[in-house]
């Protein structure tokens, strides 16, 4: 066994709270591997504080990675894995991630769980679980081939701590190899506040706002109020309540944050698929008989109009 090695993501140099979280998570398994827990960064990022999470060595390449290109991003982690000879490679459940490990696994001919959100070790394979059939039922994965890969949604596991320790860092050359598009131009979407993929907490509203004001009105200031992300189902992205980059379920994003607050929610199978790892869950709903309930922590039956107004004050007021 030759170790872990877990994709660091960043923005503009900080890096994201999954490389805590997967580091974190890494540390643990290398525990029972009996190896250690390395990292890979792209781009110019303080590579050596990674050590503070558990990382004892992190590989970097350097280059100009934004906006995202798929075949540089691609060519540098080839690079990357070569170099460190992971036996498993870990990485958030990101847009970008999504669209690269696919072809990092069939460029080491090896085998990829994809939206997992347990993982553990069994007879020295990683076992990833994952949900399927739109969530109904969870299925664990084994993989024995090496190296295996893992896409991990993100919150699923605690995010270590900082112990202030580096790591050592190794710059690796690489070559781009992989015909890669052209980027004309970049159109940044006006920006929404807390991304969703990450959120300890999300509030999330359906078609039963009625309206784009009321949404806004309603379910984003309850969201300012609590500190959390906004999102929508997809009835309400449908109806231009919402961007559909906010959409969560089957065909939006997937979302595992400790507090989900559906609001005018019904609890389609779909949305569930999107929201149904969430530590806890809060269900505002007038019909009692609303699916939703089935799935709920805690359950309010309610109008919204009433509920929501009455929440947000109270948070406010502290």
């Amino acid at each position: 066994m030759s170790g872990i090695l877990v994709v660091a993501e960043h923005t503009d140099g900080s890096f994201k709270s999954t490389a805590a979280e997967l580091i974190g998570k890494a540390t643990e398994l290398a525990a029972t591997l009996g190896v250690t827990v390395s990292a890979a960064v792209l781009g110019d990022a303080p590579a050596a504080s990674l050590g503070g999470f558990g990382a004892t060595k992190v590989y970097q390449a350097s280059g100009d990675f934004l906006p995202h290109s798929t075949g540089a991003v691609t060519d540098a982690l080839v690079a990357i894995i070569r170099e460190a000879d992971p036996d498993i490679v870990l990485a958030p459940a990101s847009f970008e991630c999504r669209d690269v490990l696919p072809r990092l696994t069939a460029r080491f001919d090896s085998a990829m769980a994809s939206d997992a959100a347990a993982l553990s070790i069994a007879d020295g394979h990683l076992v990833a679980r994952r949900p399927t059939y739109a969530g109904r039922i969870e299925a664990d994965v084994t993989i024995s081939a090496r190296p295996a890969f893992a896409l991990v949604r993100g919150n699923s596991f605690p995010k270590a701590d900082n112990n202030g320790s580096t790591a050592d860092v190794v710059a690796v050359s690489w070559e781009a190899t992989t015909p890669s598009a052209k980027v004309i131009e970049t159109l940044k979407p006006e920006s929404r506040g807390i991304d969703l993929a990450t959120a300890s907490k999300v509030v999330a509203g359906g078609r039963s706002l009625k309206s784009k004001e009321q949404f806004d009105s309603l379910i984003r200031g309850l969201g300012d109020a609590l500190g959390a992300g906004v999102g929508a189902s997809r009835a309400a992205t449908d109806a231009g309540y919402a961007d559909h980059s906010e959409q969560i379920g089957q065909t939006g994003q997937t979302v595992s944050p400790n507090l989900y607050i559906a609001v005018g929610i019904s609890g389609a199978i779909q949305h569930l698929a999107g929201m149904r790892s969430s530590k806890v869950i809060v269900a505002v709903n007038k019909d009692p008989d609303a699916p939703i309930f089935q799935h709920a922590t805690y359950g309010i039956v309610a109008d919204l109009f009433d509920v929501v107004p009455a929440l947000t004050e109270a948070l406010q007021e502290g």
